[in-house]
């Protein structure tokens, strides 16, 4: 694993976790080389932008500066930040179209396999002093039949109340805001966590150059994710957002949909909100 020993979340250090931990990756498909796919594929993002450069009549200069960002993109260990930011929600789009249960979205670049396993009812591993609202999270994981899935799968992840994630960022326990819960025998889940903050993505390397030369802003809204499985079904990706929050209309990873939004209500009698929030898994 890669060594963030800086005091900031650098772009570089956040980059070079990233590229790791999707090198490191075990994805369950196998994909196989198909010639003709592999052909028409790249003829047609070639083409696309051939015409790019025909219609907005690029210069020399303009070419010569994106080479020199795309080897920084390289450089900079920023391809997987690059890509799942801009490209992956269409990829997800595609992928789940056919879906008749719960709604996914992007996955991201900050997913580490292996989270502590924790019981139905649980609270995920944070420092003594976490700082941040106190979030109670709740559902049900069900079949798109409705019968409950015993002992399904709920992998949690999230920000902390600065935005940052653990194993991405300097002087994170390595587990922070991060577990598998694993659902009792009628599917229920209950976890107690924090709500996390926005957060802008690494704006000190080459997709923050990208960002400030476009004039766009660089954040995301608040989210949890989540990855949520149970045998003989479909795993789902996905992001739960909150309502009113900042960025939830302007997300710069377009990962939001409608059906993901949470309306969290404060906790009758305590300190904190809760929201309870059940998902529907398709079979696979």
């Amino acid at each position: 694993m890669t060594d963030i020993t800086t005091e900031q979340a650098t772009a570089a250090a956040s980059g070079a976790a990233a590229t790791e931990h999707f090198r490191s990756k075990q994805r369950t498909e196998a994909v196989g080389i198909d010639t003709k796919r592999v052909d028409t594929l790249v003829t047609e993002l070639l083409t696309a932008a051939h015409d790019i450069i025909r219609r907005h009549k690029l210069t020399y200069a303009e070419y010569d500066a994106l080479k020199t960002w795309l080897v920084q993109v390289g450089e900079d260990g920023e391809w997987p930040l690059f890509l799942d930011v801009w490209l992956e929600h269409v990829v997800e789009e595609v992928a789940n179209e056919n879906r008749q249960g719960s709604k996914g979205t992007i996955e991201g670049p900050y997913y580490v396999p292996d989270s502590p396993r924790l019981p139905a009812e649980a609270t995920l591993p944070m420092r003594e002093s976490e700082a941040g609202t106190p979030l109670l999270f709740q559902g049900q994981v069900r079949s798109v039949d409705g019968t409950p899935l015993s002992g399904a799968k709920v992998e949690l992840w999230h920000a902390d109340n600065d935005g940052y994630y653990s194993q991405f960022a300097p002087d994170l326990p390595e587990w922070n805001l991060r577990g598998t819960i694993i659902a009792d025998d009628q599917g229920h889940f209950t976890i107690h966590t924090i709500e996390p903050a926005p957060y802008q993505i690494p704006t000190d390397g080459s997709c923050g150059k990208l960002i400030a030369a476009a004039g766009w802003h660089a954040w995301r809204p608040a989210h949890l994710h989540l990855k949520v499985s149970a045998p003989g079904h479909q795993l789902i990706t996905t992001q739960l957002y909150f309502k009113d929050g900042e960025h939830v209309t302007d997300d710069i990873a377009s990962a939001v949909k409608p059906e993901l939004i949470l309306g969290p209500a404060p906790v009758a009698g305590g300190n904190g909100r809760e929201v309870t929030y059940d998902f529907v898994l398709d079979k696979a």
